[in-house]
This record gives structure tokens, C-alpha cells and sequence, in this order.
């Protein structure tokens, strides 16, 4: 075989054990190293094996994930969450769909502040859908907005995915996190309109929360979120001002949010030692499937076969709107079925080679591969962030209720990715005030 047909064998090798469930590190390492060995032979193999690990743990912006992942974990942790959807079912519940608009804006907050969809969605769907459904939602619409919205955790800073993209296509981190602003504000406020415009037109989809408060108690309540609020202006501030690094920042993140939360009187042995062991173990994991992929991007590299596809694309990927029509499909249905990480690392080494001859702005291109990679945590069978929320409700909603509700939130996407790819400096301005 020549090395090219080893190198799309082994791809298509990756994606039937990644379709088995294979863990991802293990799919990718064990596939990368065969193919290696069959390239340039098995001491290769191991010699890459020894030192490409270390040469990829050793980078120090990788310091950055970990620090994120504790601020998250201390935040969600230490209940935080539950004193920023009050304020906003104070201040929104009045409107058609409130508290579901309320839970949207709320989960964005969220977001910014744990930089995790999971925990995102983790958190608000325990405190919101029981209130939604209490006060007659729609089902539907009570989960859908909380598994939607809690994608925001992979757009709004931090976020551990703009981190690894950054690294893998050589393009500021700072920039990245900062590009992820407007697209992730652009998204909840899409949600939101759609939310109101749904329940104006269909008002027994969301009964009005009988809530009232005088304006004393709503700002008693907006009060509350202070702790928040500072953590989320800290971090996009140094980012955005130059004081601090990404990994600076997410060193002060954590020392912050731990800052806060003492202050609070909610930090305790508990919540630190839950804190830590969480973030420990989901560096782990996200360690184990990076080394991984940087053993597929070298494989991939020596095989040919993004050098080859580029030469296919060439002919008809002159324009580079067929360029992004085409990776959008890709990733589109790809996260229909694998795991976002795993299309993240998977289809780098093969795509920015295709962007960067066509001289796209590769800190663009990341928003779009995060934003579509959000889609695909919603998109069925697999949709992530579905099974998470299905988890919370356990079997007093169906998981077909919640794909349903989903769906909605799915359309609006359409039209978020349709401004973004129309409109790149949605993503590029505030990085390029930055120069």
C-alpha cells in the first residue's frame, strides 16, 4: 500500500473504533502508532511514542486548562449558579417565556464563569427545569433551552476547546478566547428572540410566572450576582487588556473564584477537595486523547494525506466559500456521531493545511469549528449535551421531548452560522482592536 492509502485506511480505522466507543486517546495513539510503524517502521514508532508525549505536555499554555477546569469546578461546586438564575427569573420572568429566556441568559453567565458545557448545563438544568415545569412549560422548550444554552460553555471565555485549537493551529489564544464574545452573545440573544417569539405566538407553551417583587428585592437580587460578574469582567479584561496571559489568566481565574466563594462563606473542605479531584481527573482525560491526536497529526503528516486531499480540493475549493461549505458539511456530520474533541483533533490536521493555502483567517476558522462543534453536542443520536439533561430529568421527560425541544434552538443555529460565515468580523473585531 502506498502511504497515502495507509493514511486514509488508518483514518477510517479511527472512526470505526471511535463508532465502537473506544476511549478516543486510545483510538487515536494505537492507530497513529501502527501506522507509524508500518511507514517507517516499528523503532520509529516507539521512538515517537517516547518523546512526543512530553515535547506536547511540556507546552506551557497547556498549564491554562487545568487552572479553568478548578475555576468551573469551584464555581459550580459552591452552588454560585443558583443566585444568578434567581436574578434573572426576577428581571425576565415577567416577559412571554421568561423564565426560559431567564435560564438562556443565565446559562450564558454561566458559561463565562466555567468555561464547561457540561457543568453548564449540569448546574442550570437542576435549579431551572423543575421551576419551568412547575410552572407549567412546555417540556419541551424547559429542556431544550437548557441543553442549548449550555453549549455556551464551549464559545463564551474561557474555553478549554479555543485553548487546544489554539495550540494546534499555531493562532493566538488570547485572540481566540476574545473571538468567541460576540459569536456567543450573538447565539443567546438569537435564542432569546426565538424563545419570545415562540410563546407571544404560542402563549400555552409557557404560562406567565406568577412572580411579584417589589424593585427593591430585584436589585437585592442583581446584587447577589456581583461575585460573578467580577470573576467574568476579570478574566475577559486581562485577556482583552494585555495584563495577563491565557495561562495567566486561568491561574488567576482559579485564585479568584476561590477568592470569591471563601468570601461568600461557601468554600469548605468539601467543595475544595471536589473541586480539585474533578479538574485533576478531566485534565486527565483531555491530556490522554490530546497526546493522541498529536501522534495522528504526525502520522498524518508523514503519510501524505493532507497534502493529498488539498491537492483534490484544490481543483474545486478555489473559492473559499466552497472551502467552508464543504468543512461545515464535515463537521455537521460528524457531530452527528463522534465526540467533539474527537472531530476537533481528528479534522485539524487535515483542514488547516486547506485554509491556510487559501489564506483564510485561521482565528475565524476556530470560531466556526467551536460553533459547529456546540451544534454537534445538540445534533442527534449522539447530542452530548441531550444525554446530560436526560440524566437530570430522569424518566419524567422523554429523551425524543427533549430532542424535539432541541430542534428549535438547532434552527436558530442556521441562521447564527449563516451571519458568522457572511460576516467574519463578527468573530474578528475585538481581536484586531487588540493589535
Amino acid at each position: 500500500m502506498s502511504p497515502v492509502a495507509i493514511g486514509f485506511a488508518s483514518l477510517g480505522a479511527v472512526l470505526v473504533l471511535l463508532a465502537l466507543r473506544t476511549p478516543i486517546g486510545v483510538a487515536l495513539g494505537l492507530t497513529s502508532f501502527v501506522g507509524i510503524g508500518l511507514l517507517r517502521g516499528f523503532p520509529v514508532a516507539v521512538g515517537t511514542l517516547r518523546s512526543m508525549p512530553f515535547e506536547f505536555a511540556a507546552n506551557w499554555e497547556l498549564s491554562a486548562i487545568p487552572m479553568f477546569l478548578l475555576m468551573g469546578a469551584v464555581v459550580y461546586h459552591s452552588g454560585v449558579s443558583e443566585s444568578l438564575f434567581r436574578a434573572a427569573r426576577l428581571w425576565l420572568g415577567r416577559l412571554p417565556g421568561g423564565l426560559a429566556v431567564a435560564t438562556n441568559f443565565a446559562c450564558a453567565g454561566f458559561a463565562a464563569a466555567s468555561g464547561s458545557s457540561i457543568a453548564t448545563s449540569a448546574a442550570m438544568g437542576r435549579i431551572a427545569i423543575p421551576e419551568m415545569v412547575r410552572q407549567g412549560y412546555d417540556k419541551g422548550l424547559a429542556t431544550g433551552v437548557v441543553a442549548s444554552a449550555g453549549t455556551l460553555g464551549a464559545l463564551i471565555p474561557p474555553s478549554i476547546l479555543f485553548i487546544l485549537y489554539g495550540i494546534f493551529a499555531e493562532q493566538s489564544i488570547t485572540k481566540l478566547l476574545i473571538a468567541g464574545i460576540f459569536p456567543g452573545l450573538l447565539t443567546a440573544v438569537t435564542y432569546a428572540g426565538m424563545i419570545l417569539l415562540r410563546c407571544s405566538l404560542v402563549p400555552g407553551l409557557a404560562p406567565k410566572a406568577a412572580i411579584v417583587v417589589d424593585r427593591a428585592e430585584k436589585f437585592r437580587a442583581l446584587a447577589a450576582v456581583w461575585p460573578l460578574l467580577l470573576l467574568v469582567l476579570g478574566i475577559i479584561g486581562g485577556l482583552y487588556s494585555g495584563v495577563v496571559t491565557p495561562t495567566e489568566a486561568g491561574a488567576f481565574g482559579a485564585v479568584l473564584a476561590i477568592v470569591i466563594v471563601w468570601l461568600q462563606g461557601r468554600m469548605n473542605w468539601k467543595v475544595f477537595r471536589e473541586s480539585v479531584l474533578e479538574a485533576a481527573s478531566a485534565t486527565s482525560r483531555l491530556m490522554f486523547v490530546a497526546v493522541g491526536a498529536i501522534l495522528l497529526t504526525r502520522f498524518m503528516a508523514l503519510s501524505g494525506v493532507p497534502i493529498f486531499i488539498g491537492e483534490r480540493m484544490a481543483q474545486w475549493a478555489v473559492d473559499p466559500l466552497h472551502l467552508v461549505i464543504g468543512a461545515s458539511l464535515i463537521y455537521v456530520v460528524l457531530g452527528m456521531f463522534l465526540d467533539p474533541l474527537g472531530i476537533l483533533l481528528v479534522t485539524l490536521p487535515i483542514l488547516l493545511p486547506l485554509f491556510a493555502q487559501l489564506q483564510l483567517d485561521l482565528i475565524w476558522f476556530g470560531v466556526l469549528v467551536v460553533k459547529y462543534l456546540e451544534i454537534g453536542m445538540l445534533t442527534p443520536p449522539v447530542g452530548f449535551q441531550v444525554y446530560i439533561v436526560k440524566s437530570i430529568v430522569g424518566d419524567e421527560i422523554s429523551l425524543e421531548t427533549i430532542f424535539k425541544g432541541v430542534g428549535w434552538f438547532l434552527a436558530c443555529e442556521i441562521l447564527v452560522m449563516t451571519l458568522l460565515i457572511a460576516f467574519p468580523q463578527i468573530s474578528l473585531f475585538l481581536p484586531a482592536q487588540m493589535n
